[in-house]
C-alpha cells in the first residue's frame, strides 16, 4: 500500500474506538457521531480486507486481525506526535532570515533588530535585500515590503501610507524620478533612478528633490539632512511586514512582529 493512500483518519477512528470499545465513546473523543465512527470503521475494513471489531454479549471485541495491527498502528501515531514536535522545535529557534529593501533596512529596520537582539542576546538574523524575494526559495520567516497590501499573505503595516516630498537645503528645484513615485504632468526629472533607496540617497546629496514614503525618510528628517516640501499625503504604498500564514504563526515570528509592529 502506498503511503500517500494510507486511510490515516481511519485508523485514527479505529484506534479510538479499540482503546474504548465503544462507538459511542470514540465519537466523543472525536467529536463525531457514533454513525461516523461506524463508517469510517467499515471503510477502514473494506480497504484492509478484514474485520476488525465483533459484537458480543459483552459488547464489542477485537478480532485476532485487529489485535495483531493494534501495537504497530499506536506506535506509528507516537512516532507522529514525536515528528510534529520536532518540526514544532524549529518554531522556538532563535534564528531568523529576513528580507527587506536595502534602504529600509539601513534607515529602518536595522536599528530595531539591534534592539530586539539587544532584549533578547541569543537571537541570530540572516539579511536578504530585494523586495520580491521567494518565502519557499529563500526560507524566509518574514518579509518587508513597499506595497498597497499583504495580498494572499499574512501582515502587518508598519506605518501609515504617507509620502512626503522632501530635498537637501542647497538642492535645485528639480525632480528625482523613481518607479514607485509618479511625478507631476509634463515634468522632465533631472535624475532617474531605480528604486526608493537610491532616490533617498540622491535628495540627501543635493541632486533634487524626490516623493518617498516618510517613514523612509524619518531619519534623514530628523538629523536635518532633508527637509520637507510637500506634505505629508495619503499614499497607496506602505511598508508591510508579511509572511504565508504557516510562518506568522509561529511563535518566534509571532515576537518579532509585535516587537517591530509596536516600534
Amino acid at each position: 500500500m502506498k503511503r500517500t493512500h494510507l486511510p490515516l483518519n481511519a485508523l485514527r477512528v479505529f484506534d479510538a474506538a479499540a482503546r474504548h470499545l465503544s462507538f459511542t465513546r470514540a465519537a466523543d473523543e472525536l467529536a463525531v457521531t457514533p454513525a461516523a465512527v461506524g463508517q469510517q470503521i467499515r471503510a477502514l475494513e473494506d480497504v484492509l480486507g478484514v474485520v476488525l471489531f465483533r459484537r458480543t454479549s459483552k459488547g464489542l471485541e477485537l478480532t485476532d486481525e485487529a489485535e495483531a495491527g493494534l501495537d504497530p498502528l499506536r506506535e506509528g501515531f507516537l512516532r507522529f506526535e514525536e515528528s510534529v514536535q520536532a518540526m514544532q522545535a524549529g518554531q522556538s529557534s532563535h534564528f531568523y532570515t529576513i528580507a527587506a529593501p536595502r534602504e529600509f533596512y539601513a534607515q529602518w529596520l536595522a536599528q530595531r533588530l539591534a534592539a530586539f537582539r539587544a532584549a533578547n542576546p541569543e537571537v541570530r538574523y540572516q539579511l536578504i535585500g530585494g523586495d520580491e524575494v521567494d518565502f519557499t526559495e529563500a526560507n524566509l520567516d518574514v518579509a518587508i515590503r513597499l506595497t498597497e497590501g499583504p495580498d494572499e499573505l499574512e501582515g502587518v503595516q508598519l506605518a501609515p501610507a504617507q509620502r512626503v516630498v522632501v530635498a537637501s537645503a542647497e538642492a535645485p528645484d528639480e525632480w528625482i524620478a523613481w518607479p514607485g513615485a509618479p511625478l507631476p504632468d509634463g515634468v522632465e526629472p533631472a535624475l532617474q533612478v531605480g528604486n526608493a533607496g537610491q532616490a533617498l540617497a540622491s535628495a540627501i546629496a543635493g541632486l533634487g528633490k524626490a516623493m518617498l514614503p516618510l517613514l523612509l525618510c524619518e531619519e534623514a528628517l530628523e538629523a536635518g539632512r532633508l527637509k520637507i516640501l510637500e506634505g505629508p499625503e495619503e499614499g497607496r504604498r506602505a511598508y508591510w511586514l508579511v509572511a504565508p500564514r504557516p510562518q506568522w504563526r509561529q511563535k518566534k515570528v509571532k515576537t518579532l512582529v509585535a516587537f517591530l509592529s509596536g516600534q
